[in-house]
């Protein structure tokens, strides 16, 4: 029990402070958008440098050069010697790039494998823009925060800063190509409405139909969320590859495109190839789509008709949509045609005669489409939806912000160049940092979505999945709209608003779940709302009642908080940012709680920290104290400590943990439990722990139990929390979940429960191997149901529940206030048949 004494000095510094919701989302989205504005500065300095640098740079078709190729760097051959393009380039861990092997002082080049790495083409490109090495160290000495710079060549190969070795696939191949990323594509042109139109008669049988598929889906994977699509086949009449998206255009998001390439592999060969109708059909869908970039890509390995006339009627003199054609194939006899459809339509025409041309082919559509941009000089930032980067072997969620580059000669600038796409990453956890826990409240939440709906971050958004050992990326992870995770909004009044940009407020009732969906809670949530300045995003905040609308705050000096803090059986959670640890390469390898006692105590001045985190922190750290003499004080007195206590701890709303463990590790049962490998039930970026978010539902004096999920080897335990403990000053109290760990007895005969506070347990069935538990009631508070595992060992059954409570629940104001910290008991029940 906390002893009132300790607050008597500490109390006219306590208040409660009502958190204002419209206000505090505002403050969270100017920060944001500050922390973004520096990345675009940082794109924006790298494109002018790649301008200049091409300014003054003259093509040399024998230019002799060499550079550090990334799939090469620090190889040497037989007798010792290093490699052409190779060299020695020194590597080191680093911290704040995933602990990869990186180069600071330089970056590197990557060239595809389909690419020659000596072509006169990439050299002259890898020497021009050997200028960046100097914008890329100054742009990352200026904000220590920047990820991973880079400049993508429309030649093909990648400048990636801070250079790093580049790990080729199981095949000995490096497949990837700058140009088919999404930050290229985007940056490279701006959105646009594309109808696909594929011969199917039938002369384009057997090969010719496979490189015609595998075009279709190469094209389609150029496309973006921002652009709008749709596939037509011919012969001798006119086909829809989805017929319910017949005469529209439809949004090319991952799940439609994916769609398409499906239908495309069932595709056949008939009849005749008729390609006027299927024009004609092409042009009057366009008509009614954006006006913006529009474009027919036409696959086919031969045109026979008159279409000229549908060009005089839907497209010229304007030409305002642009013809590109596939001719596929060997035999080029009609190549002449094909020529003439896509030259006097604005297009490009390509000859495809093997699948290995498809790629290299189909991306050339792109650069004719940049040229607008390129000659109006229009250098659009983009930012892109969630990613993971494969390329830099991190399965974190990530946005790119990109920018083209252009030639500025005077020679060119008619011709309308592009040189290539500059962009860095920026990590999303990193973004939402600047929301922090604390101040949302204990089901309080954060979340950013883009400007079509996609959910950039939010805490429900699971991205990956386990294959075996492995986590992998879930197929359609990055277009996961903001309607399926908040489905309260039955009528998307939220989802709409925030596509609109638009600020705001909405209550909901919600049902939320807990311990990967196997608990539920009904909440009453407010939802705050704004939108990010000079970005396509908006966030969006979770206030929940009862926990999130009021902050209580108290002071305390230093030096006694750090006394209390500093002690082994207290830490903090490491996820949260008391102090930014990753802006001196010095301070990154601190853990959260170093880095507030090198603060605190004048050693690192110069650290950035929470001041009202600290204060917080501190301050719980002074008031929750005395647990430590009483949890001591059991483990000294035998007869005073309930039978088979492993662990007691208690957690608070600042992240503070109290730990007491009563068994050493090779006698305790949960021995993985509160490890940092136990996200389930500790501090995170994400979440609370699971027994804190439970526990803050129940009123004061009510028990809560649950059961955990992890392998307990055997056997098992449960937590308790017992009932209602705390002070109050002046209407004002220490709250939460305190908690113990117990290894106790169960005899279970018509299941008599000894040793443990529950007032009534109904089982509805007993099988051999394992008890199903329909309702539990603690002490006349209905859980949900249950099912309790139990296996049979020797006669015994193993029974594992958990117990907490919440620790002072406050009503202030006739006002039901915060739960501010949680005390809970874990126990492992066995029992004798």
């Amino acid at each position: 029990m906390i002893q009132p004494g300790k607050y008597k000095d500490i109390e006219p510094t306590v208040k409660m402070e009502e958190v204002d919701g419209e206000e505090l989302v505002k403050k969270f989205a100017e920060e944001m958008e500050g922390m973004l504005g520096r990345k675009m500065k940082s794109v924006k300095r790298l494109a002018e440098a790649a301008e200049d640098a091409d300014l003054y740079h003259e093509f040399n078709a024998t230019l002799e050069f060499d550079y550090y190729n990334s799939m090469l760097i620090n190889s040497v051959d037989k007798d010792g010697n290093a490699i052409e393009l190779g060299g020695e380039f020194p590597l080191e861990e680093n911290e704040h790039f995933n602990k990869l092997q990186v180069n600071t002082l330089q970056s590197d080049i990557q060239v595809p494998t389909n690419v020659y790495n000596k072509d006169p083409g990439i050299l002259n490109g890898v020497y021009m823009s050997e200028a960046l090495n100097d914008v890329f160290v100054d742009n990352f000495q200026k904000d220590p925060t920047l990820t991973w710079q880079y400049f993508g060549s429309a030649a093909g190969f990648f400048r990636l800063y801070p250079g790093i070795a580049w790990t080729p696939d199981e095949n000995g191949v490096v497949t990837f190509d700058c140009r088919n990323r999404n930050w290229y594509i985007q940056a490279a042109t701006s959105p646009k409405d594309i109808i696909i139109v594929v011969d199917v008669s039938g002369s384009m049988k057997g090969l010719r139909l496979t490189i015609a598929k595998h075009t279709i889906n190469t094209i389609l994977d150029t496309l973006g969320e921002n652009d709008f699509v749709n596939v037509i086949a011919y012969s001798d009449y006119v086909q829809y590859v989805e017929p319910c998206f017949k005469g529209t255009l439809v949004q090319a998001d991952l799940d439609n495109r994916e769609h398409f390439k499906l239908l495309v592999e069932e595709l056949q060969v008939k009849g005749e190839g008729k390609v006027k109708k299927a024009m004609k059909e092409s042009f009057k869908i366009l008509n009614e789509g954006s006006l913006c970039n529009q474009a027919i890509m036409l696959i086919t390995d031969g045109a026979m008709e008159d279409y000229e006339e549908v060009f005089q009627e839907f497209n010229w003199p304007e030409r305002r949509v642009r013809v590109f054609t596939y001719l596929i194939g060997r035999e080029v006899t009609f190549a002449d045609t094909v020529k003439w459809i896509a030259c006097n339509n604005k297009g490009y025409y390509t000859h495809v005669s093997t699948l290995a041309d498809v790629q290299e082919n189909v991306m050339e559509y792109l650069h004719v489409l940049s040229r607008p941009m390129v000659i109006n000089h229009d250098h659009d930032i983009i930012w892109t939806e969630a990613y993971m980067d494969s390329a830099a072997q991190s399965l974190l969620l990530m946005t790119s912000v990109a920018m083209p580059v252009f030639s500025k000669k005077k020679e060119t600038l008619s011709h309308g160049i592009l040189l290539g796409v500059v962009g860095t990453d920026v990590p999303l956890r990193e973004l939402m940092r600047l929301a922090p826990r604390y101040k949302l409240g204990v089901h309080g939440y954060a979340f950013l979505n883009t400007n079509n709906g996609y959910i950039l971050a939010h805490p429900a958004l699971r991205p990956l999945y386990k294959e075996g050992k492995k986590l992998k990326p879930k197929p359609n992870y990055n277009s996961v709209d903001l309607a399926e995770v908040e489905w309260e909004d039955t009528d998307e009044t939220l989802r709409t608003a925030m596509v609109k940009g638009e600020t705001g407020t909405l209550s909901l009732d919600v049902r939320a779940t807990v311990e990967k969906g196997r608990r539920v809670m009904f909440l009453k949530n407010d939802y705050f709302y704004t939108t990010i300045n000079e970005t396509p995003f908006s966030l969006g905040m979770v206030l929940t009642r009862g926990h999130g609308e009021y902050i209580f705050i108290g002071n305390v000096s230093v030096k006694e908080g750090l006394n209390d803090l500093m002690q082994p059986d207290v830490s903090i959670a490491n996820e949260w940012t008391y102090c930014e640890t990753d802006i001196d390469p010095h301070h990154r390898k601190l853990t959260q709680l170093q880095a507030v006692f090198r603060y605190l105590t004048g050693k690192e001045p110069d650290l950035e920290c929470d001041e009202k985190l600290l204060r917080q922190t501190l301050f719980d750290a002074v008031v929750t104290a005395p647990m430590e003499a009483y949890w001591t004080a059991l483990m000294l007195n035998p007869s005073g400590m309930d039978e088979g206590v492993e662990t007691a701890f208690l957690g608070t709303r600042s992240g503070l943990m109290r730990v007491s463990r009563y068994v050493g590790i090779e006698k305790r049962v949960a021995k993985k439990f509160l490890s940092p490998s136990d996200k389930e039930n500790i501090f995170t970026m994400d979440h609370f722990p699971v027994w804190y978010r439970r526990a803050a539902e129940y009123p004061a004096g009510k028990f809560l139990y649950y059961i955990p999920k992890e392998d307990t080897r055997g056997r098992d335990y449960f937590l308790s929390a017992p009932p209602h403990t705390g002070v109050c000053i002046q209407g004002v109290c220490i709250q939460g979940v305190c908690i113990q760990v117990y290894v106790s007895r169960v005899y279970v005969s018509m299941v008599y429960v000894s040793k443990v506070y529950v007032s009534r347990v109904y089982v509805s069935r007993v099988y051999v191997s394992r008890v199903y538990v329909s309702r539990v009631y603690v002490s006349r508070v209905y859980v949900s149901s249950v099912y309790v595992q139990v296996t049979q060992q020797s006669e015994r059954l193993y029974l594992r529940i958990v117990q907490c409570r919440p620790v002072a629940l406050v009503t202030f104001l006739h006002v039901s206030l915060l739960s501010i910290a949680a005390h809970c008991t874990i126990i492992s029940l066995n029992s004798r048949k």
